[in-house]
């Protein structure tokens, strides 16, 4: 109830700032749909080390905060959870191209991977990707055409079910496929499948960032939830850049880089880590390494050749998601 809430005062919080003026001491930061506890603390930690600063939020599937910025949204940082939602504002002329450049890490602060949440007890005992394809499982994560969260799942699990089948293209899809035919619902966006199947109880098994694994457990109780951690998963980077066109015209532009700098410092990556995700800052991770599990983490770069190819081969209008999500 306390994540529905702050969504509801986000957007009312956000409607009310789009009808106000802007000035050189206020950000909209546009973010990924399960980062609102997260950045609820980063931006009051923030705030009080610049008295006068005011943040305001938008939360939603990045994929559709990319196009609602693309369309007006006056975002003058984003905080996403893909590069390709990243590069198609460098497409539209609002990002500049070499926006990874301007932060460390390739501008990503901090990381995690897909992981699974299931109930006391592990009912089904999932315990990896291939459990997630048997005929009693329902599997729950939300719509890969509008969410980041689940593109990392799709290939997450397109990474795994490559090496266990050598690569045999056909084999692969026909697992992808399954698994979409396990899905009940797609909701548009992280938090939306959260509450299907914490809320509205449907489904065995959640799939999505770790980090929001660990805020449920904690939230709701480590008593209903366990999280389970694949054999392998893919390295899921939280990409940021200041949205360039806008912070210009804002006159901004320093202060969202301040703003995104933030994220890096030690009390930055602090919050991070507390909030379930993993920490950049050497010093950060090995305080709360004891906290996230081992796991032998794949790169987008490694198994499907950059973030370019996997536009190109698997989210381009009848690339191989399309060919996988069918008519769902």
């Amino acid at each position: 109830m306390k994540r529905f809430l702050l969504g509801v005062a986000t957007a009312a919080g956000l409607l009310l700032a789009s009808s106000q003026a802007w000035s050189a001491d206020k950000l909209l930061n546009a973010s990924y749909d399960v980062g609102r506890e997260l950045f609820v603390q980063v931006n009051k930690a923030f705030i009080s080390g610049h008295p006068g600063v005011s943040i305001d939020q938008s939360h939603a599937g990045t994929s559709a905060q990319a196009r609602a910025i693309a369309e007006g949204l006056g975002a003058d940082v984003v905080t996403f959870n893909q590069v390709t939602d990243i590069d198609f504002l460098v497409k539209k002329g609002l990002v500049s191209a070499d926006w990874q450049k301007d932060f460390p890490d390739n501008a990503s602060p901090f990381y995690s991977l897909p992981s699974f949440l299931v109930r006391t007890g592990n009912p089904k005992h999932i315990k990896d990707w291939n459990d997630l394809v048997r005929d009693d499982v329902q599997v729950i994560f939300p719509n890969p055409k509008t969410s980041g969260n689940a593109r990392y799942t799709y290939l997450a699990a397109t990474a795994y079910a490559k090496e266990a089948f050598k690569g045999d293209d056909a084999k692969v899809k026909e697992f992808v496929t399954k698994l979409f035919n396990n899905v009940p619902i797609f909701d548009t966006g992280g938090r939306a499948a959260t509450t299907t199947f914490v809320q509205r109880e449907i489904g065995d098994v959640l799939i999505t960032f770790e980090s929001e694994t660990r805020g449920i457990r904690k939230e709701y109780g480590e008593d209903k939830f366990e999280q389970v951690t694949p054999s392998v998963s893919l390295l899921a980077e939280f990409p940021v850049a200041i949205v360039d066109t806008v912070a210009d015209e804002h006159g901004t532009r320093d202060l969202a880089k301040s703003y995104l700098d933030f994220l890096y410092t030690p009390e930055g990556q602090d919050i991070a880590a507390l909030n379930g995700l993993r920490a950049r800052d050497a010093a950060v991770a090995a305080k709360y390494k004891a906290e996230f599990p081992d796991v032998r983490l794949l790169t987008v770069e490694d198994v499907f050749g950059g973030w370019d190819k996997v536009q190109a081969e698997h989210f381009a209008a009848g690339g191989l998601l399309d060919q996988t999500y069918g008519s769902r």
